[in-house]
């Protein structure tokens, strides 16, 4: 079954959904919501998003409604908002939904309103984030929220090792690894999280992995995704990594002596140290990846404003975006919720720049990527991580489990 086939009889039972829901409510509208802007967001950090609201209604007089949408109900509200074509006139949507609902014809082309509102070029923002909002050449979404993964490590344990710096490439970060697993019994140099769905992708591209052919044809037995798996792989056989999970947070595996001096994580995680780890301030840093023979990209997440496709306040929708993706209040967005910028200029801010911390993500997002945007690939990376289990725990071989996880993927590339 194709996906416009799957879409159409989830959509069905949405619709089904929206009118058992009109039955139930009051018939009653409140007529002021038509001269609303409506405004659906995702997550608990869109809770802060009236103080933003607030200051866009001042300098615009444009009334807005703000709903926050839990992660978990997000996904079948918006297939409900489809059906019925119902729905926001701006949309919060996380950037692996977006080729799925752009097939759908739920977001609007933003074309027009790019070469209206000078916040909205795409030269504003990381070539990374726009490339999750553009789909056969027009772009359907502006990068708002942005989310890479660096590395994290102990400076003055990595020191001890001999290491001044981070590691810069694979065979440093393997040779850093080994030693800091020489520290005594049950001590690890890096964390390979086992349940990182991108983790894997991002080491296969940093060794000239393509993942996709252009054609959408699975890349995944090939030399570069198999090498870059047995290289993770080797981490913890090698007894560099661990092989289980600790049971441990970073509170427990970062602190004191640190059983793992070196883990790869994303910018909510400098708070979390900060916060719950005692006593290593001025003791630990971060990192731009190390890279593979190719490169060092690392995958990037977050999230896009997008007009839904049947509002029709579209010209009020894009000012909207307009105001939020401003360097002024990307940097307020960002001491409201600690959301990291897409816009580069907001980058060169002191609350950005000047922390040795933060400004690692600004320099690792001009080298990161999106997982490819198509609406199979949470299902495939998925399926990674189950052949995965096969090779770190049960001892499969590599080759062998990579070809069955291609002819999976091609299996479900072909739906």
């Amino acid at each position: 079954m194709n996906f416009k086939k799957k879409f159409a009889l989830l959509g069905t039972t949405a619709l089904l959904a929206v009118g058992l829901m009109a039955g139930c409510s009051d018939s009653k509208n409140d007529a002021s919501d038509s001269e609303v802007l409506t405004v659906w967001g995702m997550g608990d950090e869109v809770k802060q998003l009236p103080k933003m609201a607030e200051e866009f209604t001042k300098e615009t007089g444009i009334e807005v409604k703000i709903q926050a949408i839990p992660w978990a109900s997000a996904h079948d509200k918006l297939l409900t908002a489809v059906a019925s074509k119902e729905g926001p006139d701006v949309l919060q949507m996380g950037t692996t939904w977006m080729p799925e609902f752009q097939e759908a014809g739920a977001l609007a082309d933003m074309g027009p309103f790019i070469d209206k509102n000078d916040h909205l070029k795409p030269e504003n923002f990381f070539e990374g984030s726009v490339e999750t909002t553009k789909f056969d050449d027009k772009y359907y979404g502006i990068p708002w929220a942005a989310e890479t993964r660096v590395l994290f490590y102990r400076t003055d344990i990595l020191e001890s090792v001999g290491y001044k710096e981070a590691p810069k490439t694979w065979a440093e970060l393997e040779d850093a690894a080994k030693k800091l697993s020489e520290r005594g019994d049950n001590m690890y140099g890096l964390n390979v999280d086992s349940k990182e769905q991108t983790l894997g992708f991002m080491f296969a591209r940093q060794n000239g992995s393509e993942l996709l052919s252009d054609k959408e044809e699975a890349r995944f037995n090939q030399a570069p995704f198999v090498e870059a798996v047995t290289f993770l792989n080797d981490m913890i056989q090698k007894g560099y990594a661990p092989k289980q999970d600790l049971g441990m947070d970073v509170s427990q595996t970062f602190s004191g002596d640190a059983i793992v001096p070196l883990f790869i994580s994303g910018p909510w995680m400098v708070k979390t140290v900060n916060d719950t780890v005692p006593d290593i301030e001025g003791k630990w840093a971060t990192a731009v990846l190390p890279a593979g023979k190719d490169n060092n990209d690392s995958s990037l997440g977050g999230s896009n404003l997008t007009i839904f496709e049947h509002s029709k306040k579209k010209d009020q929708a894009a000012q909207f975006i307009d105001f939020m993706v401003s360097k002024e209040n990307q940097l307020k967005w960002l001491e409201l919720t600690n959301a990291m910028p897409t816009v580069k200029e907001a980058w060169k801010d002191e609350k950005l720049a000047g922390d040795p911390l933060y400004e690692v993500f600004g320099a690792q997002m001009e080298n990161s990527h999106p997982m490819p945007l198509i609406p199979e690939f949470e299902e495939i990376a998925q399926n990674y991580l189950k052949h995965f289990e096969k090779i770190y725990l049960g001892g499969a071989d590599v080759q062998t489990e990579m070809d069955a996880f291609n002819a999976e993927s091609e299996k479900v590339l072909s739906k």
